[in-house]
């Protein structure tokens, strides 16, 4: 029994020549885009048609992948075992384990109060908004930029500092050329951004579909066809065509 546990219960792989634990952090991003699609799809579904059956069974999915990645081993994580899966074929990219575990505990205990208030007690709030939000960022920032916020927090409690961390960020380097910002670039994006901004301000077109001219919207235009109805998606089909 002793051996079982031993062979399966534990965080993070022994490779030669690393003196901490690992983890392949390209799994780790797979596994991290991967939930924040089914996160966003499930909040979206809630913000939109207030519907929050789709929210409670991802929070319940969270929470039992968080529960095995931190006290089982990462490897049976089911977002984990996908992420695997999908970056098979790329080079492994060792980053340390224990920084993630304080990461993913602080996850865990986030998908922990979710559950307690959206899927027990049914509430719905700003509460539940703000854990949300602070979810779907720690998950973008993971596999969009492979920044791990909570392994930056990790640092604040420990006194071990974190190490092989991704893309080298736990060591002090100096910035090649190519990976400076000039002033040039600063200048087209805030000039991007400018103008992306204006455009809407300026009054070349519309955010909202104008109610009177020739472009107004007949009475007989603003009846929703059945398959909207039958979905409980009329509002939101009025409001997409004009009709409010």
């Amino acid at each position: 029994m002793q051996n079982f546990l031993q062979r399966h219960f534990y965080f993070g792989e022994k490779v030669p020549g690393y003196d901490v634990r690992v983890l392949n952090e390209r799994e780790v991003r797979a596994g991290a885009g991967i939930l924040f699609f089914f996160a966003l799809i499930s909040f979206m579904n809630a913000w939109l048609t207030g519907n929050f059956n789709p929210t409670k069974l991802f929070v319940v999915a969270f929470l039992i992948d968080f529960t095995i990645r931190i006290f089982i081993n990462p490897k049976y994580s089911p977002s984990l075992i996908l992420g695997r899966i999908a970056v098979a074929n790329q080079k492994v990219e060792y980053a340390g384990a224990p920084q993630k575990r304080f990461a993913w505990a602080m996850g865990f205990v986030l998908a922990l109060a979710m559950f307690f208030l959206a899927v027990i007690n049914d509430v719905r709030g700003p509460v539940n908004l703000l854990i949300c939000i602070i979810c779907l960022s720690f998950l973008f920032f993971e596999s969009v930029f492979g920044i791990c916020v909570g392994c930056k927090a990790y640092n604040m409690f420990h006194k071990d500092k974190a190490k092989l961390c991704p893309g080298g960020v736990c060591e002090i380097f100096h910035k090649e050329d190519i990976q400076k910002t000039s002033v040039w670039q600063v200048a087209i994006l805030f000039l991007f951004l400018l103008i992306i901004i204006s455009i809407p301000l300026s009054g070349i077109f519309s955010l909202s579909q104008p109610r009177g001219g020739q472009n107004a919207v007949s009475s007989e235009e603003c009846l929703a066809p059945s398959w909207a109805v039958s979905i409980g998606h009329e509002e939101q089909w009025k409001l997409h065509h004009g009709c409010k």
